[in-house]
């Protein structure tokens, strides 16, 4: 079964209106909200970044069904993992089954600011590891006393757990943090725009390998994408609206070091409007937009949690709906065996 969710830009919307945007998804029939979670936002001027914590108590609280998480929290510098192991123990409590703790190793402009160091790759890595291991302990356990390399607790205990298991879902861009997804959790998470081989090539055969590790197939795992589509009855709107989002197309080495939503935005304004539609799915035709869906899908991703830029994320939302969404659904829904499912 298809999951169809709904991004909702933190870094873009203040929290009231994000919030709208949200119960909005859930009421046109989206089964999932997933929500960044930023110190700082990707550009200066009209940016936001709302505390992610007490922003999906208050969409628990407004809505009933949808499923709400992180895409993705890092709880390994701002956050202790013996927090977020309590604060979402907490809204499992509140939310049966309605909430999903989605993690990844961070970035630098989220922990820098705060005058908290930033290592190398290898030991942000290794942080994300033993958090996740430590949230788990909690979880499962009273009285947890864990010793690790960067994480202790002693006789520690979460008193209120829910009875439906919060999952935990882990983001990778490569194939060490991929692996400890498919070996340790309940989810793995990606974004969509990057080059086609390191779907195929690496995060899915990498996702496969830990997943056999701990006697699983990627079958187990809810695989999630996060698809970039900027979708308008009129083509060049649904460009233009990529460049608030301009960011995402410079490459690890133009942003290397940059910490700073002013520096970003000057990066990312420079470039061409080609290129910050280069990590979009930008189209006013529902057929290309469902035809650069389906090899995500086809690779064996089945929860798909579409991310737009445009500022009238109401308009996306009804459009998309209805006129993207239900299609995906039945075709998803057919008798076709999808790659990686077999």
């Amino acid at each position: 079964m298809l999951r169809i969710g709904y991004k909702a830009s933190a870094e873009q919307f203040a929290p009231r209106e994000l919030l709208g945007f949200a119960v909005h998804a859930e009421r046109l029939g989206f089964d999932s909200v997933f929500v960044s979670d930023h110190l700082q936002p990707w550009r200066h001027t009209g940016g936001h970044a709302p505390a992610v914590l007490p922003w999906i108590g208050a969409l628990l609280a407004r809505t009933e069904r949808v499923v709400v998480g992180t895409s993705v929290l890092t709880p390994t510098f701002r956050y202790h993992p013996g927090v977020i192991a309590q604060a979402f123990a907490t809204m499992g409590c509140l939310a049966p089954g309605r909430v999903v703790l989605g993690v990844g190793s961070g970035e630098s402009m989220n922990e820098a600011p705060l005058g908290l160091s930033w290592p190398e790759p290898k030991e942000r890595f290794q942080r994300l590891r033993e958090a996740v291991e430590l949230i788990q302990e909690l979880w499962r356990h009273d009285r947890v006393t864990f010793r690790g390399t960067y994480y202790r607790s002693v006789n520690a205990t979460i008193y209120d757990r829910p009875d439906v298991p919060v999952p935990i879902y882990i983001a990778g861009a490569g194939p060490a943090v991929t692996r400890l997804a498919g070996r340790v959790a309940d989810g793995f998470i990606c974004t969509s725009g990057k080059k086609w081989e390191l779907y195929r090539d690496v995060l899915v055969p990498a996702l496969g390998e830990g997943a056999a590790r701990s006697s699983r197939t990627v079958r187990d795992l809810d695989m999630t994408i996060e698809l970039k589509v900027s979708f308008d009855t009129d083509l060049r709107r649904a460009r233009d609206a990529t460049r608030h989002w301009a960011a995402l197309a410079l490459s690890p080495a133009e942003k290397l070091g940059v910490e700073d939503p002013v520096e970003m935005e000057r990066l990312a304004d420079a470039l061409p409007t080609e290129r910050a539609a280069s990590r979009w799915i930008v189209s006013a035709d529902p057929e290309e937009h469902i035809a650069r869906i389906k090899p995500y899908v086809d690779l064996g991703f089945r929860h798909l949690v579409f991310h737009a830029p445009g500022p009238d994320q109401k308009r996306f939302l009804d459009l998309y709906s209805e006129r993207v969404v239900p299609t995906l659904r039945r075709w998803a829904a057919g008798p076709q065996v999808r790659a990686g499912e077999g």
